[in-house]
């Protein structure tokens, strides 16, 4: 029996729907590792849990207003102050109020050492504070008015109140004397990249 030759364009037709498809699946595989490659240039969640550094753009912030940034899962308060807030922190009779003026209680824990002041800030204009209750994790209220208030002394000069259990913290986070909270509000690692923008959970030139 003599064997039957195959038709040499039926060989070349196999042989080209081969390689596309071959061709097809090596490109398919390229992208499924490219993705990976290239989203790794950005922070990664578990980076972000972990603490990486973040970016605040300050430049639209207001004397007397305050915006929220997300470090650790933990929100961070930026305060632009006033110069009449200021002056009140800095007040005696607002000062001996305070359980702990100059975050000695816990340095290490309250506040890095250019935070351990009457600004508790580097820059005295902008306070960055965690905004968690010391006594039992709440998020307390803004309550920047001056002045007597319900669940505030007449003579308020303005700061944070938690609801929880009625601690009040000034508006540089510290905490009052006779209040659940025994500690002030803790001050993050951060630094200024300029002047309108700053880096929370790095500290390396303050």
């Amino acid at each position: 029996m003599s064997a039957t030759l195959a038709d040499p364009h039926q060989i070349d037709s196999s042989k080209r729907t081969w390689l596309i498809a071959s061709g097809c699946a090596g490109a398919v595989g390229a992208g499924a590792v490219a993705i990976p490659f290239v989203s790794s240039f950005q922070p990664s969640e578990r980076a972000k849990a972990a603490g990486a550094a973040v970016e605040a753009d300050i430049s639209g912030l207001k004397p007397g207003e305050k915006m929220t940034v997300e470090w650790r899962g933990k929100p961070v308060w930026i305060v632009r102050r006033t110069p009449e807030q200021l002056a009140a922190l800095a007040a005696p009779k607002h000062v001996e109020q305070l359980v702990d003026p100059k975050s000695e209680r816990k340095p290490t824990e309250q506040a890095p050492a250019y935070a351990r002041n009457d600004a508790r800030a580097i820059k005295p204009e902008y306070l960055v504070v965690i905004g968690i209750c010391t006594h039992l994790g709440c998020s307390p209220s803004d309550k920047f008015k001056t002045g007597p208030q319900p669940s505030l002394p007449d003579d308020w000069d303005g700061g944070f109140f938690c609801p929880c259990h009625g601690s009040t913290f000034d508006l540089a986070g510290r905490v009052f004397k006779n209040k659940p909270a025994p500690d002030n509000l803790e001050v993050p690692p951060h630094m200024y990249l300029s002047d309108t923008k700053l880096l929370i959970g790095e500290d390396k030139k303050a």
